[in-house]
Parts: C-alpha cells; sequence; structure tokens
C-alpha cells in the first residue's frame, strides 16, 4: 500500500481535512499535499509517524500498557479533584446543559440522526419544531433528553445499575416510536455493516443479568470495566432498537457511579469508534477503546471544569 492510499484511509477513518492532517504531521499543506498527488514522499520520520496513525486508526495497534495506566492516573487524579461529579453536573445548569447537549446530539448522530447541533439544542430547550426535519428524529432527541435527565437523577440519588434501569431507560427513549419500548427482542437481529453475531433473543433472558453482575463488579479499573460492558451489551444487542444510545447511557451511568464524567463520544470520530468496539468484541482485544474512552471521558472534564 503507497503513501496516497494511506493517507486516504486516514482522512476517512478520522473526518480531518487535508489541512488539518498537516497539522498533524506538522508539515505544511503545500508538504502534504505532495504527498497526497505524489509529487514527493515524506521523509522517514513523517513515514513513521502516517504508518503509526494509519496502523492506529484502522484497529491494528496496540495501545501500551504504560500509555494506558498514565492515562487512567491523570482521569483518577482529575476525579479526585471533584467531590461528587453527579452533583456539581446537577448543581451548574449551564455544565448539565452542555453535557445534555454534547451527550444527545453526538449519540443520536453516531446512529444517523440529520439534526444539526443547533438544531438539537433549539429542539431540546426552546421545545422549537424543526420545519425540514422528521418528527422522529425530533421526538428521538426530546426522548433522549428525558431518559438522561431521569438517569442523572437516578445516580444522583444513589440508584443501582440493573436491568430496571436498563429497561426503564429503553422505555423513555423508544416512547412513542415503537411499540415494543421498554421490552427485550423477541426476533433475531444483525448489525448492519459488520460481520458479528448478536445474541440468540431467547438468550437474552438469561445474558442480559450475568451482563448485570459483571457490571457491578468491584473493580479498581472503571476504564476498562466500562470497556468491557460496553462492548459486550452491544454484541447482546437485547433491544429491536436503539442499542447504542442504552449502551452509552450505561456507560454514561459507570463513569458516573465511579465519580468520572460521563464519556463523550463525538460523532466525527464515529468510524474510530466503531472500529475500535469491533477490535474488543473480535480481537480479545480492548486497548484501543479503553484508549478512546480515556479521551472520552477527558473531554468530560473539560466541560465540568468549563474549559
Amino acid at each position: 500500500m503507497n503513501i496516497r492510499e494511506k493517507l486516504q484511509i486516514i482522512q476517512k477513518m478520522t473526518g480531518l481535512t487535508q489541512v488539518k492532517l498537516a497539522e498533524r504531521f506538522s508539515v505544511s499543506f503545500v508538504a502534504f499535499n505532495n504527498w497526497w498527488t505524489g509529487k514527493s514522499f515524506p521523509r522517514p520520520r513523517a513515514q513513521r509517524a502516517i504508518d503509526e496513525l494509519f496502523l492506529e486508526v484502522t484497529g491494528q495497534k496496540i495501545i501500551p500498557a504504560d500509555k494506558l495506566t498514565a492515562q487512567k492516573a491523570i482521569l483518577k487524579r482529575k476525579s479526585g479533584q471533584h467531590k461528587n461529579v453527579i452533583s456539581e453536573i446537577s448543581n451548574n445548569p449551564d455544565i448539565c446543559d452542555t453535557f445534555t447537549l454534547k451527550l444527545i446530539y453526538n449519540s443520536n448522530r453516531l446512529e444517523g440522526s440529520t439534526l444539526t447541533e443547533p438544531d438539537t439544542a433549539a429542539i431540546l430547550f426552546d421545545n422549537v419544531a424543526i420545519p425540514d426535519k422528521s418528527l422522529t428524529e425530533q421526538l428521538e432527541a426530546k426522548n433522549h433528553q428525558t431518559a438522561l435527565n431521569y438517569l442523572f437523577d437516578h445516580i444522583l440519588k444513589n440508584g443501582e445499575l440493573n436491568e430496571n434501569l436498563i429497561l426503564k431507560l429503553h422505555s423513555i427513549l423508544m416512547n412513542g416510536i415503537r411499540p415494543d419500548a421498554g421490552l427485550y427482542r423477541r426476533h433475531a437481529v444483525r448489525i448492519l455493516g459488520v460481520n458479528l453475531p448478536t445474541a440468540n433473543h431467547l438468550k437474552i433472558p438469561q445474558l442480559m443479568p450475568a451482563l448485570m453482575i459483571q457490571l457491578n463488579e468491584k473493580t479498581n479499573d472503571i476504564i476498562a470495566l466500562s470497556a468491557k460492558i460496553h462492548a459486550h451489551f452491544e454484541q447482546i444487542h437485547p433491544f429491536s432498537d436503539g442499542n447504542g444510545r442504552i449502551g452509552r447511557l450505561l456507560m454514561v451511568a459507570m463513569l458516573l457511579k465511579a465519580n468520572m464524567t460521563p464519556a463523550v463520544i463525538k460523532q466525527e470520530r464515529k468510524k474510530l469508534y466503531y472500529t475500535y468496539l469491533h477490535k474488543a468484541q473480535t480481537k480479545n482485544d480492548q486497548s484501543q477503546l479503553e484508549n478512546f474512552i480515556c479521551e472520552a471521558v477527558m473531554e468530560g472534564f473539560s466541560i465540568l471544569e468549563r474549559k
């Protein structure tokens, strides 16, 4: 594979423009464009940087354990600087609104919503209907807001993370959208675009209680446990629809319980997110997913600290 082909894959997976990629490799746009068109070739140092990023975005890179350990240590220190993250979010309307917008907009966009961030804000906070957008998308945003508010209140009251919570969140999310809101699926499904078998629907009533036992295990590494549970939940795929959004809400709950901020998974990183999630599910290697979640939680701390 030549340099241009690698750069094209990197751009597709990251969503970065050529200008941003040039900045990433610390070269001028002209130099980068010459690589892109084949007029020149990167020097050995730049070549190594391109190869490393290519392995990372295609899910072939193994994140060194010491790097993950260092990132998790930073997050633990951040957590220690905040007495009660969920209380801080709930008691500061501007912070709460920012989390609400960022989590809902990005999570819905990951699932194909066409609502822009300003559209989402108008729907959530001003109760404005967007004329050229589908009513279903707008109802999904409002339902998602209600589900997130319910979850924040549940964590604030030190509620348990169990099946009842998951089913309740799904019933809220899919209210008025699906007749099976709040119910596990009773038919086979497949995840589009991914060669990944989901659970037999007859086994879901046994798989979900077992998952809840794992979720509530005591741990000194909430990032690793969150990655493990998220990957497993999405592979079980317990609902007819809404699995991605419920899975991410469940991750929010786990992190808040551990006094971490919600993980803000940005929609422009969709391809990377799904690549790392699939790797965790199929290769018995969740290092990249853990690294990705660390970065998403760090984004959450930036919101909490108004940075």
